[in-house]
């Protein structure tokens, strides 16, 4: 089992006090446990270091203008390959059982997709285990990290991060194709409903 997933997943929560305080703890666990690079390490420092110093209302006006105004920086992982459709509903419960059957029970407004939940669950598992089921969403996440590196946030570190403990690494087409995928601006609402209205697009190979 490795903390440094459970860390990551500390670090991609909305901004509170309490994140501001934990946020050095959380770095430090993942110095500690040493699975990432002195680059990962410096560019989550420097994660640390705006969470713990900026202005928690300028974070938390950031935090969801990213992730939860921008579809395509959407954290909970099933929207982008299932969107709204029944599939999703099916993917999920599938997860929830995957969940249960390790011991872990969520609270009732938790939900199984979404990513800090997601590295939670991998905490749980030996790393193999982990870093295998962290593969199959490797294109997902290597395109929000690639979309984060655009905009110049400091969290594409985290994704930067996963990217590192994945097992299997975004095949380089797939990854192109989603990165042409044009960009929502999260202040047109008009254009926000229109996208999120639209058909979902399967992700790489299959839906797993």
């Amino acid at each position: 089992m490795a903390r440094t997933y459970k860390a990551l997943a500390l670090l991609l929560t909305y901004p509170t006090g309490d994140l501001q305080a934990f946020a050095p703890e959380a770095l430090a666990v993942i110095e500690a446990e040493g699975m990432l690079g002195k680059t990962l390490v410096q560019a989550l420092r420097k994660l640390v270091a705006e969470i713990t110093g900026a202005d928690i209302y300028d974070l938390q006006e950031r935090y969801t203008a990213l992730f939860d105004r921008t579809r395509s920086l959407s954290l909970n992982l099933y929207e982008h390959v299932h969107g709204e459709s029944r599939d999703r509903g099916e993917a999920m419960v599938a997860l929830l059982e995957l969940y249960r059957a390790q011991g872990l029970d969520l609270a009732a407004n938790e939900l199984p997709d979404f990513l800090p939940v997601f590295l939670e669950f991998l905490s749980t598992l030996s790393e193999p285990q982990a870093a295998s089921l962290l593969g199959e969403a490797s294109h997902v996440l290597e395109a929000m990290g690639e979309r984060l590196k655009t905009r110049g946030s400091a969290y594409r570190a985290v994704f930067g991060a996963l990217a590192r403990l994945a097992d299997t690494q975004a095949d380089p087409g797939v990854l192109a194709a989603l990165l042409s995928e044009p960009e929502e601006n999260p202040n047109d609402l008009e254009a926000l409903d229109k996208a999120w209205a639209e058909t979902a697009v399967t992700f790489g190979p299959s839906d797993s």
